[in-house]
């Protein structure tokens, strides 16, 4: 049977390249995170969630043609394109498999395992990092780098429409979502502060307390591809935010959302912050 995917922004064609303008503006930030985790050259990587294979493809220009990575997605869809990409790039060393990551035939002497945006999307991160920690040789590398909405994407100065549209990004939620200790995981909702839970997490899933890193992404001027992204994401998420929240689709204007939100910054001579992205990594005891 074919596993059934937990990501809610969909898997439309329009959604790939929004993944794919997505690594435009954080790409940097797991660039850094990667390397001051560990993984370089010569490493074996397993990338868990590949999407479009954009973590993939930056895993294999850290670990070079002596390394090699290999990308797993519930998507095979997508992976498609992931394989398209990665064959026009001409990496030779990566390699995708369609299918739940436990129950796959995977080799278990990998060197790290990582992922990008997957835990905040996943009903059980806990037994995704302890299934993915089997895939492991003794002392490799666990690197998972998430959102947090603690902040969410907006400007600075803060302006009425910014801050309205700021309340369609993070809608408003119940208490129970709104306490950080909370357990519970909301069905086919992503967790808003994963980036925060992910040293919790990591002890949870038996692995030493992980070292963290924080950075967001930040821009302005005409050219800035946040704007885009921005409205993308929205795009995407609109069914769910309109079921869920109320959002009024036409009040939204997602077509004209990027060109409004540009002008709202750039006539200010202001910024664009996107949310915060930690990053933590451990290594499996040997």
């Amino acid at each position: 049977m074919k596993p059934s995917s937990p990501y809610v922004l969909g898997h439309s064609e329009r959604e790939t390249r929004r993944l794919i303008l997505q690594h435009q503006v954080f790409g940097p930030l797991t660039r850094r995170f990667f390397q001051t985790a560990g993984i370089g050259p010569g490493m074996k990587v397993l990338d868990i969630g590949s999407g479009a294979g954009d973590v993939a493809l930056l895993a294999a220009d850290l670990v070079g043609l002596q390394g090699r990575v290999v990308g797993v997605d519930l998507n095979a869809e997508i992976l498609e394109t992931a394989r398209t990409r990665t064959q026009a790039v001409g990496w030779t060393n990566v390699s995708f498999q369609a299918g739940d990551i436990r129950e796959l035939a995977l080799e278990d002497d990998f060197d790290a395992v990582v992922g990008r945006w997957v835990l905040m999307h996943v009903p059980d991160p806990v037994a995704l990092l302890r299934h993915a920690v089997t895939r492991l040789r003794a002392g490799g590398i666990v690197a998972f780098h998430e959102n947090d909405f603690t902040y969410p994407p907006t400007t600075f100065p803060m302006t009425g429409f910014s801050q309205e549209v700021n309340s369609w990004a993070i809608p408003p939620v119940d208490e129970a979502m709104r306490r950080w200790e909370n357990p519970e995981r909301v069905p086919g909702r992503p967790e808003p502060q994963m980036g925060t839970k992910l040293y919790r997490t990591y002890i949870e899933a038996g692995l030493p307390g992980p070292q963290l890193m924080l950075e967001a992404a930040i821009g302005g001027g005409p050219e800035w591809p946040g704007y885009e992204l921005f409205a993308e994401t929205i795009r995407s998420l609109l069914p769910v935010l309109q079921k869920t929240a109320g959002v009024d689709p036409e009040k939204v204007g997602v077509d004209t959302l990027a060109a409004r939100l540009r002008k709202a910054v750039t006539e200010r001579n202001g910024v664009h912050m996107m949310p915060m992205m930690i990053g933590a990594w451990s290594r499996k005891p040997r």
